[in-house]
């Protein structure tokens, strides 16, 4: 009796709908904690947890358990539609791959807005319709502003900073506009976590951007804050500078790193740790070669992001590849599964995103087959602290490119959408994390 009337009381106060949360709640701390291989504290496919036990009881609409990243997760920019890597797949192929993903049991899915201005998220949205939201973790990047801002070729729109199209006070109604646009698109109301797409040298040291983007979470439109720098690799400097002013409002960072491609990335690995901000790691695959069907010899079509890599990579590539393909075989994994677990035996790195391929002629791997090789990898790292860094000294790159971000190159330049000037404050910061100066 008295439990009937302490009901009624808080169903009097809250409403049905709160009566419902206080429910749930109760029962998720009488469940306890579980865990799936995904340490995304649910069974996902894996049988009936108390997500889908209470599923049942509260509609999606009054009540959302944020997700975290999962381990493995699946980008937009996978299947050629809106990345120009391998063949084009069809608008139904590709919404395919991603609802036959999430059945196979990756609960992680990136998408940007700029992609196919919108298109990819619509796609991503459709593919998705139907399932529960508290079973999918949804990644939202925004930042290229392609609703007011003017295409510039190759290099794309312009981040919605740049002073030409507005100033600080414009930062919270655009941000606010692109990420609700964003999410109608999706089909969805919020976001587990939002991010900055390649930001400007303002996004990385501006109060009034991070400021906006905490509006932004404050307002229910994500839970979480992240950047996604890019899209060349660089911005270590500028990286770890944002991390250390603005790491009490982020949770997540996406940088390319991979066992061929571990410099420079790896530089801000301990910055981030420090910082407790998370990383996703994208390129894992490096650029198709760790799928294992791009050979000395391939062909690339017109337009193909990789045909801007320097000449010899596939068979420099291919040469590694095969010095570190006996780990791979002594573990029982697949190369993007050595690929896999060598990114994520990195301090800080939580999470992987490879781009999912599917190439052309004689020889090439289904795209399918590549989702099988990533929803396979195995929960536990089976590489030792050992086989981590014999396959980073195989794949040292230190040196083999110029940087993005802040650099003495552009010393006396304005700054540009992803390269500008290098700033005292930085090289202090490089000495304190025993990084060179020669930027």
């Amino acid at each position: 009796m008295p439990s009937a009337v302490v009901a009624l009381v808080i169903s009097w106060i809250c409403g049905v709908d709160g009566l419902r949360a206080l429910w749930i709640l109760t029962a998720d701390w009488l469940w306890g904690s579980v865990s799936c291989r995904e340490g995304c504290s649910r069974r996902c496919n894996l049988g009936l947890n108390r997500y889908e036990w209470r599923s049942t009881f509260i509609s999606q609409k009054t009540y959302h358990d944020p997700m975290n990243l999962t381990r493995t997760a699946y980008g937009t920019w996978s299947g050629g539609r809106f990345m120009h890597y391998g063949e084009q797949l069809s608008e139904e192929h590709y919404m395919k791959l991603i609802r036959e993903a999430f059945d196979k049991g990756v609960r992680t899915f990136v998408t940007a807005d700029v992609y196919g201005v919108g298109r990819a998220d619509a796609l991503l949205g459709e593919a998705l319709s139907g399932v529960n939201r508290a079973d999918y973790c949804l990644v939202g990047i925004v930042g290229h502003d392609f609703y007011e801002g003017l295409r510039n070729g190759s290099r794309g729109y312009p981040r919605f900073s740049d002073p030409a199209l507005r100033g600080p006070e414009g930062y919270l109604p655009y941000l606010r506009m692109a990420t609700e646009k964003s999410l109608e698109r999706c089909r969805v109301s919020k976001f587990d976590l939002l991010m900055l797409h390649n930001p400007d040298s303002i996004g990385y040291t501006s109060d009034a951007v991070w400021d906006a983007l905490v509006n932004l979470k404050t307002s229910g439109l994500t839970d979480r804050l992240g950047i996604a720098p890019g899209p060349a690799n660089g911005f270590t400097l500028d990286m770890i500078e944002c991390f250390e002013r603005f790491g009490d409002r982020m949770d997540w960072a996406m940088i390319i790193l991979n066992p061929f491609e571990p410099w420079p990335g790896q530089h801000v690995l301990a910055a981030a740790a420090k910082n407790n901000v998370d990383i996703l790691a994208r390129v894992v695959d490096y650029g198709g070669l760790f799928h294992d069907d791009v050979k000395p010899g391939h062909l690339f079509r017109d337009g193909d992001h990789r045909t801007h890599r320097p000449g010899g990579w596939i068979e420099h590539g291919v040469e590694r590849l095969e010095k570190i393909r006996p780990i791979a075989e002594k573990h029982g994994l697949s190369m993007l599964q050595l690929a896999c677990q060598w990114t994520l035996a990195n301090t800080a790195v939580k999470s992987v995103v490879p781009t999912l391929i599917q190439e052309h002629g004689e020889g090439a791997r289904t795209i399918e087959s590549k989702l099988d090789d990533l929803v396979a990898l195995p929960a536990e790292n089976r590489l030792s602290a050992e086989d981590v860094e014999t396959i980073r000294a195989i794949g040292n790159n230190e040196g083999c490119m110029l940087l993005k971000g802040a650099s003495h190159r552009h010393e006396g330049q304005d700054p540009r959408p992803d390269e500008w000037p290098m700033r005292p404050e930085l090289l202090d910061l490089a000495v304190r994390w025993g990084l060179h100066t020669s930027w």
